[in-house]
């Protein structure tokens, strides 16, 4: 049972300290987001598009994002300077949004929320941890998603095949970072039970010698990581949703 009222005390702290980073990381995504569209030098090389600027991009995600897990949580100055360049460079990545104009991102910032709100509680009051076991297929949807976005760079919309592959990646990116929500919320709730205290613990080798390691313990940075991640996946997939029907009116 995921029910938050049997929880313990210290689940309830830890995932405290969870959402609240997860807070701060999309404040300082949307702080830096804003301020990268004021510099038109920033803005001109995040909105460039084409193959070279797809791998950049996720170049500067994967690289800031390993970088923000490399580092032990009690090295906190480190720590958490490592977490506001990560968030500043998904930021920058985000700013030319700029461009589908402030109405269109203001409604898909609220729908959002409703999708996230709704999913995270379904999540966390789930009767069982049937989420968990949803890995295998959504990895195998990534893979199918991250295929189309790269077949988009090649064939226009205006086709047949290109307009096929940008709804995959567009409703269909939806629905998978939806349900990668689901599965991450109650991954972390699980990490936030299983994961030990840090500090000295003492384990037992084959020959049954106590042996004392040292065990970082929970880290709500890392934990968040992935949850903050499909908020910022669903909030694109929104407002492409969104400025795209706009567009269709106009």
């Amino acid at each position: 049972m995921l029910s938050s009222s049997l929880w313990p005390d210290y689940v309830r702290q830890r995932l405290h300290h969870t959402y609240a980073y997860l807070a701060g990381s999309l404040a300082l995504t949307a702080g830096a987001g804003y301020a990268a569209a004021q510099t038109p030098a920033i803005l001109r090389l995040t909105a460039n598009g084409g193959l070279v600027a797809m791998i950049a991009t996720f170049a500067v995600i994967i690289g800031t994002g390993m970088l923000v897990r490399s580092i032990d949580y009690n090295n906190t100055t480190l720590k958490h300077g490592a977490w506001a360049l990560h968030c500043a460079a998904m930021g920058a990545v985000l700013a030319p949004l700029v461009f589908m104009g402030g109405p269109v991102l203001l409604r898909a910032a609220w729908y959002t929320a409703g999708i996230v709100g709704g999913l995270s509680a379904t999540a966390m009051c789930a009767p069982s941890e049937k989420f968990l076991m949803m890995g295998g297929p959504l990895a195998m949807g990534l893979g199918v998603v991250f295929v189309a976005n790269i077949g988009s760079l090649f064939f226009p919309p205006g086709t047949a095949l290109g307009a096929g592959l940008a709804s995959i990646v567009v409703y269909g990116g939806l629905i998978l970072f939806s349900a990668f929500l689901l599965y991450d919320t109650q991954r972390v709730i699980k990490k936030a039970e299983i994961t030990p205290a840090g500090g000295y613990q003492t384990f037992y080798n084959q020959y049954g010698q106590p042996v004392q390691t040292v065990v970082s313990g929970y880290d709500p940075i890392n934990a968040q990581l992935s949850i903050y991640m499909d908020i910022l996946n669903i909030f694109i997939r929104m407002v492409m949703i969104l400025g795209g029907g706009n567009q269709r009116r106009k």
